[in-house]
């Protein structure tokens, strides 16, 4: 019988574990992660779950933008039902967001792949994209308060969640409008289109900092479209072509390659509409 040469490697040595198997597919297993987290957050949000009427059902019935409407009488505010209405910003947000995080993610991803221990690549991205949903959460938060303030001021059209006057939802297109020319957003855009310099400069270490660095960057996307997902209200919270329109100019104003016009352009379309809405609301 011949000898095993010295240097040969046992075939069980070849075999690989779960830690092994996920971190040379790190990047598929993060991506499938969030788009099952989109796919989930998408559906609550069209069905409605828990609110008056499914999301299908208000976009049908949404009208001109500003108008009152003659609706039923509003859901009275508790704090069950403002925990409701907390989760569906939340879950919508979410459905929004998490496909312009996704470069980002992929390079955080690969770059732990390739750091000191890739078994943990999928795990800390992860936390990562944890971390960046929870800055859309203290988002959604503000944006429950925002929406209990409008409908108990009676300045909501109730049931559909849209501003009932046109003054005010001229203001607030108008406010998106001019936000979009300001060094805040042109700085938190700048971060968000230049992932690589942003996990350079940010980089942090273990669980606890993936979380930071995911939340870190959810601020400069926070900071970048908060005035855009406020024009929810002037739409309709759930109105599906707004929710679909601005998840996708916020995707081709982050990433498409000749975007540098985009956020002036709409800024004045914005400051536009504005403007034509208030002229006639009086």
């Amino acid at each position: 019988m011949s000898a095993r040469p010295e240097n040969a490697t046992p075939r069980a040595q070849h075999s690989t574990g779960p830690a092994e198997w996920l971190a040379r597919r790190g990047e598929a297993v993060v991506l499938g992660a969030a788009a099952i987290v989109v796919a989930l957050s998408a559906a609550y949000t069209v069905l409605g779950a828990g609110m008056e009427m499914t999301a299908v059902e208000m976009t049908r019935m949404a009208g001109p933008i500003g108008e009152p409407m003659q609706m039923g009488p509003s859901t009275a505010w508790t704090a069950g039902y403002a925990g409701l209405i907390f989760l569906m910003w939340w879950l919508m947000m979410i459905a929004m967001m998490t496909p312009s995080a996704a470069p980002v993610l992929l390079l955080f991803t690969a770059l732990k792949k390739a750091g000191s221990s890739p078994a943990r690549a999928p795990l800390l991205s992860l936390l990562f994209l944890s971390g960046y949903l929870l800055a859309w959460a203290v988002f959604s938060l503000a944006a429950t308060a925002v929406q209990w303030g409008l409908e108990t001021a009676g300045l909501s059209n109730g049931p559909m969640m849209s501003l009932s006057s046109r003054a005010l939802a001229g203001a607030l297109l108008l406010a998106a409008g001019a936000y979009q020319f300001t060094p805040w957003k042109h700085a938190c855009l700048s971060h968000c289109r230049t992932p690589v310099q942003f996990l350079t400069a940010h980089h942090r270490t273990g669980m606890a900092g993936a979380v930071l660095m995911g939340a870190h960057h959810g601020a400069y996307c926070l900071g970048c479209c908060w005035a855009l997902m406020l024009l929810l209200f002037a739409g309709g919270v759930m109105n599906l072509y707004w929710i679909a329109g601005i998840a996708l100019y916020v995707l081709a104003e982050k990433h498409l390659a000749r975007a540098r016009l985009f956020a002036p352009a709409a800024g004045l379309l914005l400051m536009l509409a504005g403007a034509s809405l208030m002229a006639t609301a009086f």
